[in-house]
């Protein structure tokens, strides 16, 4: 792997103890950095510096004793190590996180990697010369995932963001909300109708009409939702924040009736068919994935509503009324 060039300032590390002196030297002294270390022993003191901003690498320590800063045990780094790399993928943003635990264990460290973080090292490594080529590989990681999340980050279609970008999403709210929960709901709609226009009017005029689906659904919904595309003619809305699980059915009926707008679309009006289906956090799931299979589930049982079946062409003669926002 090719490092980039030299940065601009030093990298900003997050520690939970304060590093050995002899690895605060090699990190200081390094010219894969130079590093600069901040010691947030608590969960309050780490989540700050977090959120601070301008932080490249979190270390989480997992039951690390008789290292130079004396005994840290899991009450006094404030989680578990599971929680706290929940709580830190959701909060730490671009920063890499590094976990260090006192034994490796193999089905721990596999989930440990699963839950976010980019590298696992024994304690005795922080002691090791080689800590700031294993941190700044860490952040180049980190950074090569991101460009991976963000290079199909929206689908071409719509402009919307996809599903992955939608799971990762409801990940984040998920986490934050571990210790104190707040109803969500993610809704899910069937659109009949797409692949009709295609046939009739060509891709381009279905490419169209996707966008023009996408700009209704956005309108409907408040700038903290999100919107999302999602394979096989769905799509997708999170509600970030509710306060009751009948806000999500408001939402879903206001956003059925706005769709059953006809849409003007190469010279024509086209009308759409929709069912929805409603994933509620958390009595219908704790994880993003069940949540959404719930809601696609509902969905493809719901009976459509709109014309029946496929979108259809306004009659000859007939005057049909579009959205005014569709554009």
């Amino acid at each position: 792997m090719t490092l980039p060039t030299q940065p601009s300032g030093p990298l900003r590390v997050v520690t939970q103890i304060a590093l050995p002196a002899s690895a605060a030297v090699a990190l200081e002294m390094s010219g894969l950095g130079p590093f600069a270390v901040v010691v947030g022993e608590g969960r309050d003191e780490w989540l700050a510096h977090l959120a601070e901003g301008g932080c490249d690498v979190l270390i989480l320590i997992d039951h690390v004793a008789g290292n130079d800063a004396g005994t840290v045990d899991g009450n006094d780094i404030g989680l578990e190590i599971g929680d706290a790399l929940d709580l830190a993928t959701a909060a730490a943003g671009d920063a890499a996180i590094v976990v260090v635990a006192a034994e490796l264990d193999p089905a721990r460290v596999l989930d440990w990697l699963r839950r976010g973080a980019q590298d696992v090292l024994r304690r005795g490594e922080l002691r090791a010369p080689s800590l700031p080529l294993r941190l700044r590989a860490a952040i180049e990681r980190k950074r090569l995932e991101r460009l991976a999340r963000t290079a199909y980050a929206t689908d071409v279609d719509t402009g919307l963001p996809h599903q992955q970008q939608l799971i990762e999403h409801m990940s984040q709210l998920i986490a934050l909300r571990e210790r104190e929960p707040a109803p969500m709901a993610v809704l899910a709609l069937r659109i009949e109708g797409l692949a009709t226009t295609e046939a009739r009017l060509g891709r381009a005029a279905a490419s169209v009409l996707r966008r023009k689906v996408a700009v209704r659904l956005r309108a409907g919904v408040r700038a903290s939702d999100v919107v999302a595309s999602l394979p096989d003619d769905h799509y997708a809305v999170l509600l970030g924040s509710i306060l009751t699980p009948a806000d999500a059915a408001r939402v879903g009926a206001k956003l059925l009736k706005a769709l059953l707008e006809p849409f003007p679309v190469s010279g024509h009006d086209t009308a759409l068919a929709v069912a929805i289906g409603i994933g509620q956090y958390p009595q219908d799931g704790l994880q993003p994935e069940p949540l959404l299979r719930r809601a696609l589930g509902l969905a493809a049982a719901a009976q459509a509503q709109g014309r029946p079946g496929f979108a259809n062409f306004g009659e000859a003669g007939e005057s049909v009324r579009g959205a005014a926002n569709d554009e």
